[in-house]
């Protein structure tokens, strides 16, 4: 979900996409206040944010579906049958995961400090990714001559 605002802030109003996150274990809760927080900071609001669960309708609408792990992109692959590209193969190249704060600090409650920094920097990583999304993002979408 921080790509989905990162994205609306950044790139939406110049490519003309639609902009949307699912999860694959998606819980009706409110996005952590650390990356809330940040993302105002940098001047978007997501206090409205809603988690919803990835399904396959989402999928099939979506022109570039996007996974930020590797659990991520496995799910899709074994739910869906579908191959999705991670965030950071379309900005850089690399087949490199950015992992949920649950899968970096699996005992992040017992320790928040460093799940705190740890989000920021999140934040602060995908935010500064943005125009190289948006630079390589043509290379990744269907061609529209059936090629």
């Amino acid at each position: 979900m921080i790509a989905e605002y990162a994205l609306k802030a950044q790139v939406l109003h110049e490519v003309g996409l639609a902009v949307g996150s699912a999860g694959i274990q998606a819980k009706p809760m409110e996005m952590y206040g650390v990356a809330r927080d940040r993302l105002i900071e940098l001047g978007v609001d997501p206090t409205g944010h809603v988690q919803r669960r990835l399904t396959g309708e989402i999928l099939e609408g979506a022109g570039l579906p996007v996974a930020m792990s590797v659990d991520h992109q496995s799910f899709v692959h074994e739910t869906f049958d579908r191959e999705v590209p991670l965030f950071n193969r379309v900005c850089y190249g690399r087949d490199e995961p950015l992992l949920d704060l649950g899968e970096k600090l699996p005992d992040w409650q017992a320790n928040t400090k460093e799940a705190e920094t740890y989000v920021r920097q999140m934040v602060d990583r995908i935010w500064e990714a943005i125009p190289h999304f948006k630079a390589n993002l043509r290379q990744f979408l269907p061609r529209s001559d059936g090629n």
